[in-house]
């Protein structure tokens, strides 16, 4: 086993040969498997809730645990990929993920389901960084737009089937087969993966020791950093989920929380080799951006919790037709984001990060009218296509926003820091929101109830993006920028931004 030099010369596949097209369509089943676990859950909480008698916190830690495991370790996953090989990291997960759906699937309690849901996102948290990192570091120069394309593209589609594939479980053969789903690409991509993926690393870890701290630095491989920033977001929201019973614990999680949190800055500060290196906030524009990534994917993150259970709840749709009704924000992302990006390069940030989380926020406001006897075409479709407009607006700006900050080596580094972002603020309005409401344990098995609620918690998302809006406004740039933006031009995701490879150059294994 030979270590190649570490330049594009070395990423040789073609999109048109047989090994391209294996690779591609390996890294496409990874990414495939835990969109599906991300997106099918949501339209399944109702029928988890009432088939093992649990309370509305069990359905908020359904979701959390798994978005608590992925944010707190997504950045380790992709400096793990880098280190001992983003092929090896990536099969590893997939066979991590699929064991943790299964376990899923068969949960006997709440609390099995709960923990197995926190594994499937330290599943995710190794296999999705080396997902586009494979493709990057694999492919022809000339190849690497074609195929990042083709990937996010797929992806979008599998976006977009995963609510209705799920809501035609959940109605089906019921909730526990929309996480047995997750497994049929993953067992379909580990074989694929291990015959026809060629193994890359960003350093072959010999050279790391050998060139000493800033190697170490540049790959950020940070253990202590990572084990920190978990738990102080895993005690923040323990801390805000059983806040509404009150009670000794709840103080004291959220006062772990917070020196735990206090810890990971005094940690990041003095490490030689920090997960999140301080220095990169000196960038206004890249603080910014994340300041206001933290806003819009907060409101967001409970608009797309709250509205799935409304719809099913107090509307009275079925698992799959709320899982149908949500397609409209994914089609609009798939069909019209590569254009924004492109107007965002040229108009500059300030103009689309005001506009889009504004227009985000007038379709949350329009979720109002959406209650009992509501009609799809009149009440639930155009709020929809408003909000879906809005996130058409803001989220491929965001990240070319982003990546414009920094420098095209740090590129992958600040990706990394936004994504891990969106999905902590999703992973703590889930968390909050409920509470801030005055959301009762038993609050989705009444339809009056949890309508109330509802209606209380569309403004605080539409104030949270608003937020967005004002920073975007006050704090960036109004001229555009040049920026070091990823070769795919279709973006797909709802719940969280792009995540970018960290390295331009790697190391392929013969």
């Amino acid at each position: 086993m030979t270590h190649s030099p570490a330049t594009d010369g070395a990423a040789s596949l073609r999109v048109s040969s047989a090994r391209g097209r294996w690779t591609l369509l390996a890294t496409v089943l990874g990414s495939s498997a835990v969109l599906l676990g991300s997106t099918v859950t949501n339209v399944a909480l109702p029928h988890i809730g009432d088939d093992f008698g649990a309370d509305l916190a069990v359905l908020q830690w359904t979701v959390n645990a798994y978005m608590l495991t992925l944010a707190g370790l997504i950045l380790l996953g992709g400096s793990l990929g880098d280190r001992f090989g983003r092929r090896r990291i990536f099969v590893v997960g997939i066979v991590w993920f699929a064991a943790a759906s299964l376990l899923c699937g068969l949960a006997p309690d709440a609390t099995t389901l709960i923990a197995a849901r926190a594994l499937q996102g330290v599943g995710g948290a190794l296999l999705t960084p080396g997902s586009l990192a494979i493709i990057e570091a694999s492919f022809h120069p000339d190849d690497r737009p074609r195929a990042i394309g083709l990937w996010s593209g797929f992806g979008g589609i599998g976006a977009a089937l995963g609510p209705f594939l799920g809501g035609w479980l959940v109605d089906g053969p019921g909730w526990r087969w929309t996480f047995l789903l997750s497994i049929v690409p993953a067992l379909l991509c580990v074989p694929v993966a291990l015959r026809h993926v060629p193994e890359s690393v960003g350093t072959p870890p010999d050279a790391i020791f050998a060139a000493g701290a800033e190697v170490r630095r540049r790959l950020g491989f940070d253990v202590p950093g990572a084990v920190l920033g978990a738990l102080a977001l895993a005690l923040a929201t323990y801390a805000l989920t059983e806040a509404r019973h009150g009670g000794l614990v709840a103080v004291i999680a959220a006062v772990g929380g917070v020196v735990a949190g206090a810890t990971f800055l005094a940690v990041e500060r003095r490490s030689v080799d920090p997960m999140i290196p301080p220095a990169i906030f000196s960038s206004r524009q890249f603080s910014a951006v994340n300041l206001i990534t933290l806003c819009v994917y907060a409101g967001t993150g409970g608009f797309f919790f709250l509205t799935a259970l409304q719809l099913q709840i107090v509307v009275g749709y079925s698992a799959l037709a709320a899982g149908a009704a949500m397609l409209p924000n994914t089609l609009l992302m798939l069909l019209f984001s590569s254009g924004s990006g492109v107007l965002a390069q040229r108009l500059g940030p300030r103009i689309p990060l005001t506009i889009g989380p504004l227009v985000c926020g007038a379709g949350m406001l329009m979720m109002l009218r959406v209650g009992p006897g509501a009609s799809y075409l009149t009440d639930v479709l155009p709020a929809l296509l408003v909000m879906g407009a809005g996130m058409v607006v803001m989220v491929a700006p965001l990240t070319v926003t982003l990546l414009s900050s920094v420098s095209a080596s740090n590129a992958g580094l600040a990706s990394g820091i936004n994504n891990a972002a969106a999905r902590a603020a999703g992973l703590v309005a889930v968390a909050a929101l409920p509470l801030l409401v005055g959301m009762g344990p038993d609050a989705y098995r009444s339809d009056a109830a949890f309508d109330t609620s509802f209606s209380r918690a569309m403004p605080l998302c539409a104030g949270l993006v608003a937020i967005g809006a004002s920073i975007a406004f006050g704090m960036l740039q109004r001229t555009a920028a040049a920026s070091h933006r990823p070769h795919g031009r279709t973006h797909s995701w709802l719940m969280e931004p792009p995540l970018v490879s960290r390295f331009a150059h790697h190391q392929t294994i013969d």
